[in-house]
């Protein structure tokens, strides 16, 4: 798994407001392309296009469905999560934790346009910081 992604060449893209995307977090440095935010494009088959502020709660939920987002992965660059800090977060996971009552808040500047797909504004709006 490597993360010298070259982001799509539309990086003009917008959030789910409608306004340019803003970043989402860069220590740590988020973002399927690695550049501070949740940009999409083809090769980003997880839509990592939620810019969440991680709680305990939803680190816990993540590991317990295998994705560990709090042990350190030097070799990928990773710093691990702690709660309080905001990573871009594949869309389907954010949905399965608002099934389970534990999504995390959402920065709504700085998610990605797509994620209107699959949840209404109004959804996302309960969750905005």
């Amino acid at each position: 798994m490597s993360f010298d992604h070259h982001p799509s060449p539309e990086l003009n893209q917008a959030n789910v407001l409608g306004t340019a995307l803003a970043s989402c977090c860069f220590d740590p440095i988020t973002g399927y392309y690695r550049n501070g935010f949740c940009h999409t494009g083809m090769n980003d088959g997880g839509q990592h296009t939620v810019c969440a502020k991680m709680t305990s709660e939803f680190l816990n939920f993540s590991s317990s469905r295998g994705n560990d987002l709090i042990t350190p992965l030097p070799e990928y660059h990773f710093p691990g999560l702690q709660p309080g800090d905001y990573w871009c977060i594949c869309a389907l996971r954010w949905l399965e934790a608002l099934d389970f009552d534990v999504a995390p808040p959402l920065k709504l500047e700085a998610c990605h346009e797509s994620l209107l797909a699959l949840v209404d504004i109004e959804t996302l709006k309960q969750y905005a910081l």
